[in-house]
């Protein structure tokens, strides 16, 4: 009963039972908040692993034992307890007003370095309060003292806080966030890193780093917003010759099948005088600008030229009558064509060239004529129900592809050139004729076909998964 009645026994008992209990319930606490992903996890078990400890300690030190408060020990543990409930007060209030900010809330857009700036200040009052209260400085006097000589500083750099400032303001205000391109006076590219002082933009001949006040102060162009609606619009010039609505056709089709494209809009077309035409093509991002203004040209150029149009008003002399010739023996094997099948044949086929990437063939069309690989290389794919690209084969000189149009079905695979590829085409008016002549070329086309199935096939049932 003597232990009882001792001012030390309360305290130590409710040390005894309280500290291992409170350990057990926040650490399942802790758990559950980890299982569902939640921010307070961390002020949690810091409120486990170090605050509950030193509290205990404290408890011990100055009710169990008796030490005085002004002890050195005591002193000591109430500095680290103070000092790790600042750290709990932080890590709360950023879990439960920033951490758990819905997409979008002002919580979200507060700049990093205003929080930053708060965190300063509430530590710096944390520990006076520390100084004061534990160690009995006199902390109104420091106070004074960083406050005339804030009022120094600030007069003798207003020029250097007035550009801070400026920036600060529109740190908070956001017109851009991580990832957006801009297009400023002094550069142009993607936002990769904003703090207190300056914006980092990536551009194609480096890292252009932009104070804050300068964008605060000059207006800026945000290409990323609103999102999905950046285009670009590419001018090009035809022969006057050359109809305007067969112009603004092949440009229109051209830009269609840009990998670049945005998949909810199409590109389109319209002349502008002076045989000049504009294409406005809608794409997935700035990034994407320079790769698809380049195709465009590229695949342009080869387009323009098979449709008979006139880029820049040139002509295109390759297609000449001796080259047709030429590239004309390459598939009379294939097509069992003697001499003098040639020289009938010449006048029917045609020559026509693909540029790197262009797509000769696109599943489900009805091909309208034959062609022949002459030159270049050509890769077969399909797609299969999960959107997943599968290869097929790949052509090379003296292949075709097109061959549905004897049957009148519509192809079953892509086809896409792997380098600058040259064709010949026939008609299928032409190529019925020729294999009505030749029943044992109509044997050996249907053959190809049936093949062509089956690989088809094959490709498909390997890629499934099992």
């Amino acid at each position: 009963m003597e232990y009882i009645e001792q001012p030390w026994f309360y305290w130590a008992v409710s040390v005894a039972i309280g500290l291992p209990i409170g350990l057990i319930a926040l650490t399942e606490l802790r758990n559950a908040l980890q299982r569902r992903g939640s921010a307070l996890a961390r002020p949690v078990e810091l409120l486990r692993n170090y605050i509950l400890p030193l509290a205990a300690l404290l408890a011990l030190l100055t009710g169990a034992n008796q030490v005085s408060v002004h002890a050195t020990p005591v002193r000591v543990v109430s500095t680290a307890l103070g000092f790790v409930v600042m750290v709990l007060l932080l890590s709360g209030l950023n879990a439960t007003l920033f951490d758990s900010a819905p997409k979008g809330s002002w919580r979200q857009r507060i700049p990093t370095i205003f929080l930053d700036v708060a965190r300063f200040a509430l530590i710096a009052v944390g520990l006076a309060l520390i100084l004061s209260v534990v160690w009995g400085a006199n902390v109104g006097g420091l106070f004074t003292a960083l406050g005339v000589s804030s009022i120094v500083l600030g007069l003798a750099l207003q020029n250097s806080v007035g550009q801070i400032v400026s920036g600060l303001f529109l740190l908070f205000e956001q017109p851009f966030q991580i990832g957006d391109w801009l297009d400023t006076p002094a550069a142009r590219g993607r936002v990769v890193e904003v703090n207190w002082r300056a914006t980092h933009i990536e551009t194609s001949s480096g890292l252009q780093v932009t104070p804050n006040s300068v964008l605060a102060s000059a207006s800026f162009t945000n290409l990323s917003r609103p999102s999905g609606a950046h285009t670009i619009s590419v001018s090009t010039v035809f022969a006057a010759a050359d109809s305007p609505d067969a112009v603004c056709a092949m440009l229109t089709r051209v830009a269609a099948r840009l990998p670049q494209l945005r998949g909810d809009d199409q590109p389109v077309t319209v002349p502008l005088g002076a045989n000049e035409f504009r294409t406005t093509i809608p794409l997935r991002s700035p990034g994407d600008d320079g790769a698809a203004k380049a195709t465009f040209m590229r695949w342009t150029w080869y387009a323009a030229r098979r449709a008979g149009l006139h880029l820049d008003q040139k002509d295109d002399d390759f297609a000449t009558e001796e080259m047709t010739r030429t590239y004309l023996q390459v598939i009379a094997p294939t097509l069992r064509l003697s001499g003098t099948d040639q020289e009938l044949l010449l006048p029917k086929v045609r020559l026509a060239r693909y540029g790197t990437g262009e797509i000769l063939q696109i599943s489900g069309e009805l091909p309208t004529q034959m062609a022949f690989v002459v030159a270049g290389r050509v890769q077969i794919t399909v797609v299969d129900d999960a959107g997943v690209v599968i290869p097929v084969r790949t052509l090379h000189r003296g292949d075709f592809l097109g061959q549905g149009v004897l049957i009148r079905e519509p192809v079953t695979s892509d086809a896409t050139a792997l380098q600058e590829v040259t064709v010949l085409q026939i008609e299928r008016d032409d190529l019925e004729d020729l294999v009505m002549q030749k029943p044992v070329l109509l044997k050996d086309l249907g053959k190809a076909i049936d093949e062509r199935r089956k690989t088809v096939q094959s490709a498909l049932e390997a890629a499934r998964p099992n």
